[in-house]
Protein backbone atom coordinates (compact mmCIF):
# COMPACT_ATOMS: atom_id res chain seq x y z
CA UNK A 1 0.00 0.00 0.00
CA UNK A 2 1.25 3.48 -0.94
CA UNK A 3 2.00 5.86 1.66
CA UNK A 4 -1.31 8.30 -0.02
CA UNK A 5 -3.52 5.28 0.24
CA UNK A 6 -2.98 5.08 3.95
CA UNK A 7 -3.31 8.82 4.48
CA UNK A 8 -6.56 8.52 2.64
CA UNK A 9 -6.97 5.79 5.06
CA UNK A 10 -6.68 7.86 8.04
CA UNK A 11 -8.42 10.81 6.00
CA UNK A 12 -11.76 8.80 5.08
CA UNK A 13 -11.90 7.64 8.49
CA UNK A 14 -11.60 11.46 9.72
CA UNK A 15 -14.95 12.48 7.44
CA UNK A 16 -16.47 9.31 8.37
CA UNK A 17 -16.55 10.45 11.60
CA UNK A 18 -17.30 14.04 10.77
CA UNK A 19 -20.27 12.80 8.76
CA UNK A 20 -21.07 10.81 11.21
CA UNK A 21 -21.34 13.58 14.18
CA UNK A 22 -23.03 15.78 11.47
CA UNK A 23 -26.25 13.29 11.10
CA UNK A 24 -26.49 12.84 14.62
CA UNK A 25 -26.74 16.55 15.57
CA UNK A 26 -28.84 17.57 12.49
CA UNK A 27 -31.85 14.70 13.20
CA UNK A 28 -32.45 14.44 17.12
CA UNK A 29 -36.17 12.41 17.58
CA UNK A 30 -37.57 16.28 18.53
CA UNK A 31 -35.48 19.96 19.17
CA UNK A 32 -36.96 20.08 22.18
CA UNK A 33 -34.55 17.46 23.47
CA UNK A 34 -31.00 16.86 23.17
CA UNK A 35 -28.22 16.80 25.21
CA UNK A 36 -26.29 19.75 25.77
CA UNK A 37 -22.86 18.26 23.86
CA UNK A 38 -25.16 17.57 21.17
CA UNK A 39 -26.36 21.56 20.37
CA UNK A 40 -24.52 24.53 18.85
CA UNK A 41 -23.65 27.49 21.70
CA UNK A 42 -26.44 29.74 21.55
CA UNK A 43 -23.89 32.42 20.74
CA UNK A 44 -20.16 33.03 22.17
CA UNK A 45 -18.86 29.60 23.52
CA UNK A 46 -18.15 25.66 22.23
CA UNK A 47 -19.61 22.55 22.25
CA UNK A 48 -18.39 19.26 20.12
CA UNK A 49 -21.60 20.18 17.98
CA UNK A 50 -19.45 23.54 16.81
CA UNK A 51 -16.02 21.38 15.19
CA UNK A 52 -18.27 19.04 13.11
CA UNK A 53 -18.75 21.62 10.19
CA UNK A 54 -15.17 22.71 10.48
CA UNK A 55 -13.65 19.47 10.59
CA UNK A 56 -15.40 18.79 7.26
CA UNK A 57 -13.54 21.95 5.81
CA UNK A 58 -10.61 20.50 7.50
CA UNK A 59 -10.83 17.54 5.30
CA UNK A 60 -11.52 19.21 2.14
CA UNK A 61 -8.08 20.80 2.38
CA UNK A 62 -6.23 17.52 3.37
CA UNK A 63 -7.74 16.07 0.68
CA UNK A 64 -7.54 18.79 -1.83
CA UNK A 65 -2.95 18.18 -0.88
CA UNK A 66 -3.26 15.24 -2.45
CA UNK A 67 -5.85 15.70 -5.56
CA UNK A 68 -4.10 18.91 -7.03
CA UNK A 69 -1.31 16.78 -7.54
CA UNK A 70 -2.41 14.83 -10.55
CA UNK A 71 -2.66 17.87 -12.40
CA UNK A 72 0.72 19.05 -12.12
CA UNK A 73 1.80 19.99 -15.79
CA UNK A 74 -1.56 20.52 -17.07
CA UNK A 75 -3.06 24.08 -18.27
CA UNK A 76 -3.95 26.48 -15.97
CA UNK A 77 -6.91 26.66 -18.29
CA UNK A 78 -8.02 23.21 -17.77
CA UNK A 79 -7.04 24.06 -14.05
CA UNK A 80 -9.28 26.91 -13.69
CA UNK A 81 -12.25 25.34 -15.26
CA UNK A 82 -11.95 22.17 -13.29
CA UNK A 83 -11.36 24.06 -10.12
CA UNK A 84 -14.79 26.19 -11.24
CA UNK A 85 -17.07 23.62 -12.48
CA UNK A 86 -16.37 22.08 -9.45
CA UNK A 87 -17.31 24.71 -7.32
CA UNK A 88 -20.17 25.79 -9.48
CA UNK A 89 -21.92 22.61 -8.79
CA UNK A 90 -21.18 22.30 -4.84
CA UNK A 91 -23.05 25.64 -4.75
CA UNK A 92 -25.65 24.51 -6.99
CA UNK A 93 -26.65 21.41 -4.91
CA UNK A 94 -26.65 23.17 -1.54
CA UNK A 95 -28.79 25.89 -3.23
CA UNK A 96 -31.05 23.14 -4.49
CA UNK A 97 -30.81 20.87 -1.37
CA UNK A 98 -32.08 23.83 0.55
CA UNK A 99 -35.02 24.73 -1.51
CA UNK A 100 -36.20 21.04 -1.81
CA UNK A 101 -38.73 20.00 -2.22
CA UNK A 102 -39.72 22.99 -4.08
CA UNK A 103 -43.16 23.37 -2.45
CA UNK A 104 -44.33 24.17 0.82
CA UNK A 105 -46.85 22.37 3.72
CA UNK A 106 -48.57 23.80 6.00
CA UNK A 107 -49.56 22.60 9.17
CA UNK A 108 -52.79 21.66 7.78
CA UNK A 109 -50.91 19.91 4.91
CA UNK A 110 -52.15 22.43 2.54
CA UNK A 111 -49.61 22.98 -0.30
CA UNK A 112 -48.14 26.16 -1.35
CA UNK A 113 -45.04 27.56 -3.86
CA UNK A 114 -41.94 28.30 -2.66
CA UNK A 115 -40.51 30.56 -4.92
CA UNK A 116 -37.02 31.38 -5.89
CA UNK A 117 -37.30 34.74 -4.12
CA UNK A 118 -37.79 33.64 -0.74
CA UNK A 119 -34.99 30.60 -1.01
CA UNK A 120 -31.76 30.99 1.30
CA UNK A 121 -29.06 31.27 -1.12
CA UNK A 122 -26.19 30.57 1.14
CA UNK A 123 -25.56 27.42 3.84
CA UNK A 124 -22.78 24.76 4.31
CA UNK A 125 -22.15 22.88 1.19
CA UNK A 126 -22.04 26.34 -0.27
CA UNK A 127 -19.58 27.35 2.28
CA UNK A 128 -17.36 24.54 1.31
CA UNK A 129 -17.71 25.36 -2.12
CA UNK A 130 -16.09 28.89 -1.79
CA UNK A 131 -13.82 27.78 0.40
CA UNK A 132 -13.01 24.99 -1.94
CA UNK A 133 -13.01 27.36 -4.82
CA UNK A 134 -10.65 29.80 -3.19
CA UNK A 135 -8.23 27.96 -1.85
CA UNK A 136 -7.49 25.52 -5.13
CA UNK A 137 -7.19 28.62 -6.80
CA UNK A 138 -4.94 30.72 -4.37
CA UNK A 139 -2.80 27.83 -3.97
CA UNK A 140 -2.78 26.85 -7.80
CA UNK A 141 -2.23 30.61 -8.70
CA UNK A 142 -0.31 32.07 -6.32
CA UNK A 143 1.62 29.09 -4.30
CA UNK A 144 1.78 27.39 -1.19
CA UNK A 145 3.85 29.73 0.59
CA UNK A 146 1.64 33.33 -0.29
CA UNK A 147 -1.49 31.10 0.43
CA UNK A 148 -0.73 30.41 4.08
CA UNK A 149 0.14 33.59 4.66
CA UNK A 150 -3.02 34.86 3.13
CA UNK A 151 -5.15 32.38 5.30
CA UNK A 152 -2.88 33.88 8.25
CA UNK A 153 -3.77 37.24 7.21
CA UNK A 154 -7.61 36.81 6.65
CA UNK A 155 -7.81 36.34 10.38
CA UNK A 156 -6.33 39.49 11.44
CA UNK A 157 -8.60 41.06 8.89
CA UNK A 158 -11.55 39.65 9.28
CA UNK A 159 -11.53 40.76 13.06
CA UNK A 160 -10.48 44.12 11.72
CA UNK A 161 -13.70 44.51 9.87
CA UNK A 162 -15.86 43.44 12.23
CA UNK A 163 -14.25 45.97 14.35
CA UNK A 164 -14.40 48.49 12.06
CA UNK A 165 -17.73 48.19 10.40
CA UNK A 166 -19.95 46.84 13.42
CA UNK A 167 -22.23 48.66 15.21
CA UNK A 168 -19.90 50.43 17.69
CA UNK A 169 -19.93 48.65 21.21
CA UNK A 170 -21.71 45.88 19.87
CA UNK A 171 -19.58 44.53 16.74
CA UNK A 172 -19.92 40.57 17.66
CA UNK A 173 -23.73 40.68 18.48
CA UNK A 174 -26.46 38.80 16.32
CA UNK A 175 -27.24 42.33 14.69
CA UNK A 176 -24.51 44.24 14.95
CA UNK A 177 -22.41 42.52 13.39
CA UNK A 178 -20.37 43.68 9.71
CA UNK A 179 -21.40 40.31 8.19
CA UNK A 180 -24.98 40.67 9.06
CA UNK A 181 -25.49 43.91 7.15
CA UNK A 182 -23.29 43.03 4.51
CA UNK A 183 -25.67 39.61 3.56
CA UNK A 184 -28.83 42.23 3.75
CA UNK A 185 -26.91 44.33 1.33
CA UNK A 186 -26.25 41.61 -1.49
CA UNK A 187 -28.84 38.95 -0.74
CA UNK A 188 -31.70 40.40 1.26
CA UNK A 189 -34.01 39.06 3.93
CA UNK A 190 -35.72 36.61 2.45
CA UNK A 191 -32.62 34.84 1.20
CA UNK A 192 -31.05 34.51 4.65
CA UNK A 193 -31.41 31.90 6.97
CA UNK A 194 -34.49 32.29 9.48
CA UNK A 195 -33.51 29.25 12.10
CA UNK A 196 -32.52 32.35 14.71
CA UNK A 197 -35.97 33.66 14.81
CA UNK A 198 -34.32 36.59 12.50
CA UNK A 199 -32.57 37.20 9.31
CA UNK A 200 -29.04 35.96 10.30
CA UNK A 201 -26.91 33.30 8.08
CA UNK A 202 -24.55 31.26 10.45
CA UNK A 203 -22.96 30.58 6.88
CA UNK A 204 -22.55 34.57 5.78
CA UNK A 205 -20.18 35.73 2.71
CA UNK A 206 -18.23 37.76 5.00
CA UNK A 207 -17.57 35.08 7.36
CA UNK A 208 -16.46 32.98 4.25
CA UNK A 209 -12.71 34.87 4.62
CA UNK A 210 -11.70 32.96 8.31
CA UNK A 211 -13.42 29.55 7.01
CA UNK A 212 -11.07 29.67 4.27
CA UNK A 213 -8.34 29.34 7.14
CA UNK A 214 -9.91 26.31 8.03
CA UNK A 215 -9.38 24.71 4.90
CA UNK A 216 -5.40 25.83 4.28
CA UNK A 217 -4.99 24.28 7.35
CA UNK A 218 -6.04 20.46 6.71
CA UNK A 219 -4.34 21.43 3.03
CA UNK A 220 -1.10 22.68 4.85
CA UNK A 221 -1.47 19.00 6.82
CA UNK A 222 -2.28 17.28 4.05
CA UNK A 223 1.03 18.23 2.52
CA UNK A 224 3.31 18.06 5.56
CA UNK A 225 2.69 14.22 5.39
CA UNK A 226 3.42 13.73 2.17
CA UNK A 227 6.77 15.47 2.87
CA UNK A 228 7.71 13.46 6.36
CA UNK A 229 5.69 10.76 6.76
CA UNK A 230 3.64 9.99 9.70
CA UNK A 231 5.85 8.19 12.28
CA UNK A 232 5.65 8.60 15.86
CA UNK A 233 7.28 12.01 15.76
CA UNK A 234 5.36 13.55 13.16
CA UNK A 235 2.40 12.98 14.91
CA UNK A 236 3.79 14.52 17.74
CA UNK A 237 4.65 17.61 16.51
CA UNK A 238 1.26 17.59 15.09
CA UNK A 239 -0.57 17.14 18.29
CA UNK A 240 1.57 19.84 19.99
CA UNK A 241 0.83 21.72 16.83
CA UNK A 242 -2.22 21.65 17.50
CA UNK A 243 -2.64 21.96 21.18
CA UNK A 244 -0.62 25.08 20.71
CA UNK A 245 -3.41 26.46 18.66
CA UNK A 246 -5.85 25.20 20.98
CA UNK A 247 -3.76 27.88 23.27
CA UNK A 248 -3.63 30.90 21.27
CA UNK A 249 -7.26 30.73 20.90
CA UNK A 250 -8.63 30.49 24.16
CA UNK A 251 -5.87 33.89 24.74
CA UNK A 252 -7.51 35.53 21.71
CA UNK A 253 -11.23 34.49 23.31
CA UNK A 254 -10.92 37.62 25.76
CA UNK A 255 -10.89 40.20 22.92
CA UNK A 256 -12.14 38.24 19.82
CA UNK A 257 -14.79 35.39 21.47
CA UNK A 258 -15.11 32.36 20.08
CA UNK A 259 -18.51 31.84 18.22
CA UNK A 260 -19.26 29.40 15.86
CA UNK A 261 -22.25 31.52 14.14
CA UNK A 262 -20.00 34.33 13.24
CA UNK A 263 -16.92 32.07 12.47
CA UNK A 264 -14.52 34.37 14.44
CA UNK A 265 -10.75 33.69 14.05
CA UNK A 266 -10.45 32.60 17.77
CA UNK A 267 -12.91 29.73 16.40
CA UNK A 268 -10.83 28.64 13.63
CA UNK A 269 -7.89 28.12 15.49
CA UNK A 270 -9.67 26.48 18.19
CA UNK A 271 -11.50 24.03 15.83
CA UNK A 272 -7.81 23.57 13.63
CA UNK A 273 -6.25 22.69 16.99
CA UNK A 274 -8.88 19.87 17.98
CA UNK A 275 -8.44 18.77 14.36
CA UNK A 276 -4.78 18.83 14.17
CA UNK A 277 -4.93 16.24 17.59
CA UNK A 278 -7.96 14.19 16.25
CA UNK A 279 -5.91 13.52 12.90
CA UNK A 280 -2.92 12.68 14.79
CA UNK A 281 -4.51 10.31 16.86
CA UNK A 282 -6.17 8.60 14.17
CA UNK A 283 -2.83 8.57 12.48
CA UNK A 284 -1.11 6.64 15.06
CA UNK A 285 -3.83 4.15 15.62
CA UNK A 286 -3.85 3.65 11.21
CA UNK A 287 0.01 3.45 11.02
CA UNK A 288 1.47 3.16 7.36
CA UNK A 289 1.23 -0.25 7.49
CA UNK A 290 -1.75 -0.35 9.11
CA UNK A 291 -4.73 -2.79 7.91
CA UNK A 292 -8.25 -2.46 8.07
CA UNK A 293 -10.21 -2.53 11.35
CA UNK A 294 -13.48 -2.45 13.12
CA UNK A 295 -12.90 1.68 13.58
CA UNK A 296 -11.92 1.98 9.54
CA UNK A 297 -14.50 -0.39 8.20
CA UNK A 298 -17.30 1.44 10.02
CA UNK A 299 -16.27 4.74 9.48
CA UNK A 300 -14.46 4.77 5.69
CA UNK A 301 -18.08 4.14 3.62
CA UNK A 302 -19.38 7.30 4.97
CA UNK A 303 -15.62 8.54 4.45
CA UNK A 304 -15.64 7.48 0.46
CA UNK A 305 -18.42 9.25 -0.16
CA UNK A 306 -19.41 12.07 2.02
CA UNK A 307 -20.90 14.25 -0.40
CA UNK A 308 -23.71 11.68 -1.01
CA UNK A 309 -24.28 10.29 2.19
CA UNK A 310 -24.85 14.00 3.61
CA UNK A 311 -26.90 14.97 0.93
CA UNK A 312 -29.40 11.94 1.17
CA UNK A 313 -29.27 12.77 4.86
CA UNK A 314 -30.66 15.76 4.59
CA UNK A 315 -33.28 14.96 1.95
CA UNK A 316 -34.36 12.14 3.71
CA UNK A 317 -35.06 13.94 6.73
CA UNK A 318 -36.86 16.65 5.06
CA UNK A 319 -39.03 14.13 3.46
CA UNK A 320 -39.56 12.21 6.85
CA UNK A 321 -40.83 16.00 8.16
CA UNK A 322 -42.96 16.21 5.25
CA UNK A 323 -44.73 13.00 5.34
CA UNK A 324 -48.43 13.32 7.26
CA UNK A 325 -49.49 10.12 9.50
CA UNK A 326 -52.58 10.84 12.21
CA UNK A 327 -52.80 14.26 12.21
CA UNK A 328 -49.03 14.86 12.35
CA UNK A 329 -45.92 14.30 10.34
CA UNK A 330 -43.87 10.89 9.85
CA UNK A 331 -40.54 11.84 12.02
CA UNK A 332 -42.23 13.42 15.00
CA UNK A 333 -44.49 10.40 14.93
CA UNK A 334 -41.61 7.77 14.84
CA UNK A 335 -40.42 9.96 17.65
CA UNK A 336 -43.26 10.24 19.70
CA UNK A 337 -44.39 6.38 19.43
CA UNK A 338 -40.81 4.36 19.29
CA UNK A 339 -38.17 6.69 20.99
CA UNK A 340 -40.04 8.94 23.39
CA UNK A 341 -41.27 6.20 25.62
CA UNK A 342 -37.70 5.61 26.41
CA UNK A 343 -36.89 9.25 27.68
CA UNK A 344 -36.96 12.54 26.18
CA UNK A 345 -33.55 13.34 25.51
CA UNK A 346 -32.01 9.79 25.35
CA UNK A 347 -35.17 8.47 23.12
CA UNK A 348 -34.04 11.64 20.56
CA UNK A 349 -30.62 11.06 20.72
CA UNK A 350 -31.75 6.97 20.01
CA UNK A 351 -33.62 8.08 17.18
CA UNK A 352 -30.48 10.62 15.82
CA UNK A 353 -28.25 7.56 16.06
CA UNK A 354 -30.67 5.34 14.19
CA UNK A 355 -30.70 7.69 11.45
CA UNK A 356 -27.25 8.29 11.30
CA UNK A 357 -26.57 3.74 10.82
CA UNK A 358 -29.88 4.34 8.10
CA UNK A 359 -27.84 6.71 6.03
CA UNK A 360 -24.95 4.57 6.76
CA UNK A 361 -26.25 1.29 5.36
CA UNK A 362 -26.84 3.95 1.71
CA UNK A 363 -22.83 4.44 2.45
CA UNK A 364 -22.16 1.31 3.18
CA UNK A 365 -23.61 0.18 0.21
CA UNK A 366 -21.99 2.50 -2.38
CA UNK A 367 -19.18 1.66 -1.26
CA UNK A 368 -19.78 -2.29 -1.85
CA UNK A 369 -21.05 -1.38 -5.47
CA UNK A 370 -17.52 0.48 -5.58
CA UNK A 371 -19.85 3.96 -6.22
CA UNK A 372 -18.24 6.97 -5.67
CA UNK A 373 -20.07 10.18 -6.33
CA UNK A 374 -17.71 12.85 -6.91
CA UNK A 375 -18.56 16.47 -8.80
Amino acid sequence: MSPSTRRFLALDVFRGMTIAFMIIVNSPGSWSYAYDPLEHAAWHGFTPTDLVFPSFLFAVGAAMSFSLDKFKGHPSLEVTFHILKRTALLFLLGFLMYWYPFFRVSDSLEISAFPLSETRILGVLQRIALCYGLAALSIWFLGQKVTYILAGLGLFVYWGILLAFGVPGDPFSMTGNAGLHVDLALFGEAHLYHGEGMAFDPEGLLSTLPAFANVIAGYALGKHLQQRGSAADTVIKIILAGAVACGLAVLWDFAFPINKKLWTSSFVLLTVGLDLIILAVLLFFLPLNARKNALVSFFEPLGKNPLAVYLVSEILLVTFYLIPIQDTRLWPWLYETLYQPLGNDFGSLLMALSFMLLCWSVGFWMDRKKIYWRV
